[in-house]
């Protein structure tokens, strides 16, 4: 995510959006997810926001790093014993063979569609072999802000099966769901996990 109004709008309400967030560490899709990591596996959360995600794989006893483009969401994600957090864009991150696991849990939808091809690139080039990967976005076409100003990209079911697939994942599972974001509207979203 590089769009600074976006950013922007993260900075400003990181309380909001942690209080709403609060419940991610007791999400059945994370609890599912952590168990087809190895014991004390080396995990990224990728565009971590305040960090429940993280927090929660290192409670499990995984390495965890995580990062977000938001300065105020990883003063938050650092909070949390045994994770290493830091601020950066998708665009920055480089790695190769180093995560068991990569969440990126509804942090992609914030990259311009043209960009997603290779930022799914690095995400598996980051993944040891036999590495996992979940992905959240919302479900839709096209792109736009939200109420409060956030630019989402939206992906229909098979776009971004198709996106996953082309980068060398192989997926696994898929659900479905809806809910309420920061800006107080519904939205349907997609979840998918993967394996290199």
């Amino acid at each position: 995510m590089s769009d600074p109004q976006t950013i922007a709008v993260y900075d400003a309400k990181t309380q909001e959006y942690a209080e709403l967030t609060a419940t991610d560490g007791d999400l059945p899709v994370l609890r599912d997810f952590e168990a087809l990591l190895p014991r004390r596996s080396k995990v990224l959360d990728y565009g971590c926001g305040p960090g429940h995600a993280a927090g929660y794989f290192a409670r499990n006893g995984h390495q965890v790093h995580a990062f977000d483009a938001s300065v105020e969401m990883v003063k938050l994600a650092k909070a949390h014993d045994g994770v290493t957090a830091w601020q950066s864009y998708f665009s920055e991150f480089q790695a190769v063979e180093e995560y068991d696991g990569i969440w990126a849990s509804f942090s992609l939808l914030h990259a311009a569609r043209s960009d997603i091809p290779k930022l799914l690139g690095a995400l598996r080039a980051a993944l040891r072999p036999k590495g996992w990967l979940y992905i959240g976005v919302k479900l839709g076409s096209g792109e736009a802000r939200d109420e409060i100003g956030r630019l989402y990209t939206y992906f229909h079911e098979d776009e971004i099966s198709h996106f996953i697939q082309e980068a060398g994942f192989t997926i696994t599972d898929t659900k479905f769901g809806s809910g309420l974001g920061l800006d107080g509207t519904p939205s349907k979203w997609i979840s998918i996990v993967a394996h290199g």
